[in-house]
């Protein structure tokens, strides 16, 4: 690797507080453009071959939501170049990433996620382990969380049941305050009771695993995956559709986007909108089934 992209990565993650996720998708992304270059130094690169390598990157059907992605590394990169006078012109400015189509994140219905955080029923529902995961599941859903800020959090840290709030560092290292619901409450305080059973009070972790240590989010993923099929919910279902689920089932009760924006620790009012067209098409299937004039003859 070029050592002023190490320089780049180093200045990311000092300054900037990148985390490490962020930082290794730069890596890679960086990676790419050594490779593409072929031996010739990146600050030479000049930008028609910046744009014959994004061209090679379709040609290798590399999905357009990544090469956008990487063209926002590189772009970075040589604005990084640019500011100290190794370069004159960042010769990825102007250069775009083909057009990706519009997706909508996944959300449950509301009554899938009552079906999905309801407690199962029988010997299951004493096992500390299943009463650990449902005050997380229940935490997801009520607060919106991220997997990183629930994997990340402490006890007590910044979970405050008593005035029923719960305190998380998320992206850039930005700390916001989120509601704690009353269920989610109750499950956080049933699992309270049992976590002495995991570890000592040496481990702050609010979330143990069998061995005592912090639960890392492929944990968190697996668990969830499997409580969603024993729960028969009928959909795969991972940690972020809880926060989708989130804040589009809270937008369409209040239809405050800005509270949303808050909750969810969005830096920019333009990434909650997504939700607005979630809340749309739930009005539009209500409007489907029950105008009589919508039905299609």
């Amino acid at each position: 690797m070029d050592a002023s992209v190490e320089s780049f990565l180093a200045e990311l993650e000092i300054q900037r507080r990148a985390s490490p996720h962020t930082l290794d998708a730069y890596r890679r992304d960086l990676a790419r453009l050594t490779t593409l270059a072929a031996g010739i130094e990146l600050a030479a690169l000049k930008t028609p071959q910046l744009r014959r390598g994004l061209m090679t990157l379709h040609a290798q059907q590399l999905a357009p939501r990544s090469i956008a992605r990487t063209l926002s590394a590189w772009r970075s990169y040589y604005a990084w170049l640019a500011r100290r006078g190794i370069i004159a012109l960042n010769p990825a400015d102007g250069l775009r990433a083909p057009k990706r189509p519009r997706t909508l994140p996944k959300a449950l219905g509301i009554d899938q996620a009552a079906a999905l955080l309801d407690r199962p029923q029988g010997n299951s529902a004493n096992d500390p382990l299943q009463v650990r995961d449902a005050a997380m599941f229940e935490l997801l859903y009520s607060s919106g969380l991220r997997l990183s800020e629930l994997v990340g959090l402490d006890w007590p840290g910044g979970l405050d049941l008593a005035s029923g709030e719960v305190t998380v560092t998320g992206k850039r290292q930005k700390t916001r305050k989120v509601p704690v619901g009353d269920k989610a409450r109750i499950a956080l305080e049933a699992w309270l009771t049992l976590r002495p059973r995991f570890g000592s009070d040496a481990q702050p972790a609010l979330f143990l695993g069998r061995n005592g240590t912090r639960l890392t989010p492929r944990q968190v993923q697996s668990r969830l995956a499997q409580w969603a099929q024993r729960q028969g919910v009928g959909v795969h279902v991972h940690p972020h559709m809880l926060r989708h689920s989130f804040a589009s089932h809270v937008l369409q009760s209040s239809g405050d986007l800005r509270a949303v924006q808050e909750m969810l620790g969005h830096a920019s009012i333009a990434a909650t909108q997504i939700y607005t067209h979630l809340d749309f098409q739930h009005l539009a299937k209500i409007y489907d089934a029950a105008h009589p004039r919508a039905k299609k003859a």
